[in-house]
C-alpha cells in the first residue's frame, strides 16, 4: 500500500505560501494549526489559508494505542491492482501535477479501486489533490466520502473528521469547524492541545467567547502543568478575551507573560494601555519610556503620549526633550498646538530662553489668547516687561483664556516693573474679579497704590527717578 502523509503549510501574516510536502507510506494527514494574530487589541483570520504544522506522528500513535489491543474485525488491505494505480497517483503528487493524479484516482474508483477500503484511500488521495489546487469545497467533500465508506480504517476517521474542520476553519465556516472538532475529541483517545486550541478559537470566532476561554484556558493550563512555555498564540488569544471582558487586570497578566516568554515592544505598547485603564500612571510612563528608549517610538501620537505622561510626572525637562527631538527628525509636526505644548513644557522647566523662541514661533501660526498668555509669562520670567504688556494685551484680546486673571496678575506686575502704578493697579483689580487670585490681587493693589504716593513724593522733593516707562 503506497499513500502520503504529513502536508504542513507554513503560511507568514502577509506573506507568501511555501509547501513542504513530504510523502511516506499508510493515509494521508493533512495537518494544520492555530494562529491568532492582532493589529493593536483584536483577533483576525487574515487569509484563507493559516499557520499549518504537522503532529501526525503523534496522532498515528495515539491511534495505535487506542485500537492497538482492541477486539476488531481484521484490517482491510489494498489490492495490487488499487495499489499500482495508487502508485502512479503518487508520482504524479510528487511532481505536484494535480490534475494528472486526479484522472489517475478517478479512474481508479470506476476499475481498480472497488473495495470499501479501497475507495476510502483513493477518496483521502482526493482530498488531498482538490486541497492542493484551492478548491477546498471538493477536499471536504472528498474527506466526506471516507467517512461515509464502511470499511474506512477506525484510525483514520477520527484524523479525517480533524481534516476537516480545518478545512471548514479555512473557509471560515466556524460553526462546522467546532462541530467537527467536537466530533473528532470525542471519536480521539488522545487530544492534542493544538486540537482544543483550534476549537477554542472557533469558538471565539462563534462568539462563545466564555467556552474558548475555558477551553483556552485549560490548553495553557495543561501545557504549564508539563513544564512547557504555551504557544504565544494560545496567551494571545486569551488576553484578547480577557480585554474585550474589560479585565484589565486579567489582561496585564497575561500581557506580562508575553513580555517574559515572547518579548515584544508591542507588548509594551500594550501593557501601557493597560496600565492607563488601572490608572497605574508610573507603571504606565515606565513602559512607555522604555520603548522610546530603544528607538521604538516613531509616531507623533506615541511620543505626544510620552511627553503629556512626563508632564503629569512633573518631569518637564523630560517632556520638552522628547518634542523638541520628535520635531528634529521631523516625526511631529510643528503645528501651533504641538509648539505651545513645546513652550510650555519649557517654561514649566524654568528654561525662559528655551520656551521664549518656541512661543514666539507658535504665536505667528495662531490668533488663539492662549498661546500670547504664556510667552507673556515667560517675558515677564525674563525681565522683558514691555514684551510682557504687549503680550498679555494681545492674549487678552485675542480672547478664548479660562483664567484671565492669571493674564492680569502677569499684566499687572510688568506695568509695576515699569513703574506705571497707576496701570498696574487697574490691572490687578480687574484679576480681583475671579475669586482665586482676589486675595494676592488686592495685595498688589495696595502695594502698587503706596508705591506709586512715595515715588511722587520723592519726585516733588527733587529726586530724579524713573517714571512710567509706557509699552
Amino acid at each position: 500500500m503506497v499513500s502520503v502523509k504529513g502536508l504542513c503549510i507554513i503560511t507568514m501574516w502577509g506573506g507568501t505560501i511555501k509547501a513542504l510536502r513530504t510523502f511516506i507510506r499508510r493515509g494521508l494527514t493533512l495537518c494544520f494549526g492555530l494562529i491568532v494574530l492582532q493589529a493593536g487589541l483584536y483577533v483576525a483570520v487574515q487569509d484563507a489559508r493559516i499557520f499549518l504544522w504537522s503532529d501526525a506522528q503523534a496522532a498515528e500513535k495515539s491511534e495505535q494505542r487506542k485500537f492497538g489491543k482492541a477486539k476488531t474485525k481484521k484490517r482491510s488491505s489494498v489490492g495490487q491492482k488499487c495499489g499500482g494505480k495508487l502508485e502512479q497517483a503518487q508520482l504524479e503528487l510528487e511532481e505536484e501535477r494535480w490534475s494528472q493524479a486526479q484522472t489517475i484516482l478517478k479512474d481508479s474508483l470506476a476499475s481498480a479501486c472497488v473495495s470499501g477500503y479501497e475507495k476510502s484511500q483513493v477518496w483521502n488521495f482526493l482530498a488531498y489533490t482538490y486541497y492542493s489546487r484551492d478548491n477546498i469545497k471538493q477536499a471536504i467533500n472528498s474527506y466526506k466520502k471516507v467517512l461515509a465508506e464502511p470499511e474506512t480504517d477506525e484510525r483514520m476517521r477520527a484524523g479525517v473528521y480533524y481534516s476537516i474542520a480545518q478545512l471548514y476553519f479555512v473557509s471560515e465556516d466556524y460553526e462546522n469547524a467546532a462541530k467537527n472538532l467536537e466530533i473528532w475529541m470525542k471519536e480521539a483517545t488522545v487530544v492534542g492541545v493544538s486540537g482544543k486550541a483550534l476549537l477554542a478559537q472557533a469558538y471565539y470566532q462563534l462568539n462563545r467567547k466564555k467556552d474558548s476561554l475555558r477551553l483556552l484556558s485549560s490548553v495553557i493550563k495543561e501545557w504549564v502543568d508539563k513544564g512547557k512555555t504555551p504557544k504565544e498564540n494560545w496567551w494571545g488569544l486569551q488576553r484578547v478575551i480577557y480585554y474585550e471582558n474589560k479585565n484589565y487586570r486579567q489582561t496585564l497578566g497575561v500581557l506580562k507573560k508575553l513580555v517574559k516568554h515572547y518579548p515584544k515592544y508591542n507588548y509594551w505598547r500594550q501593557m501601557g494601555g493597560m496600565y492607563a485603564e488601572l490608572k497605574q500612571d508610573i507603571n504606565h510612563l515606565v513602559s512607555t519610556e522604555l520603548i522610546y528608549l530603544a528607538g521604538n517610538t516613531d509616531k507623533e501620537r506615541e511620543l505626544l503620549s510620552l511627553a503629556y505622561l512626563f508632564i503629569g510626572a512633573d518631569a518637564p525637562f523630560l517632556a520638552a526633550r522628547v518634542v523638541e527631538k520628535g520635531f528634529k527628525d521631523k516625526l511631529i509636526e510643528k503645528t501651533e498646538k504641538n509648539m505651545e505644548f513645546l513652550g510650555h513644557a519649557w517654561q514649566q522647566a524654568q528654561d525662559g530662553k528655551k520656551a521664549r523662541p518656541v512661543l514666539e514661533e507658535a504665536a505667528k501660526l495662531s490668533d488663539k489668547g492662549t498661546i500670547w498668555a504664556r510667552l507673556a509669562g515667560v517675558y515677564l520670567d525674563l525681565g522683558e516687561d514691555k514684551k510682557a504688556v504687549r503680550a498679555s494685551r494681545n492674549a487678552l484680546n485675542k480672547g478664548g483664556l479660562k483664567r484671565k486673571d492669571l493674564t492680569y496678575m502677569v499684566l499687572g506686575n510688568a506695568q509695576l516693573n515699569l513703574h506705571c502704578y497707576k496701570d498696574a493697579a487697574q490691572a490687578f483689580e480687574k484679576a480681583t474679579m475671579d475669586r482665586r487670585s482676589a486675595k494676592y490681587a488686592s495685595k498688589w493693589i495696595t502695594y502698587a497704590g503706596n508705591e506709586g504716593k512715595r515715588r511722587n513724593k520723592l519726585r516733588e522733593m527733587g529726586a530724579d527717578i524713573v517714571g512710567c516707562s509706557k509699552a
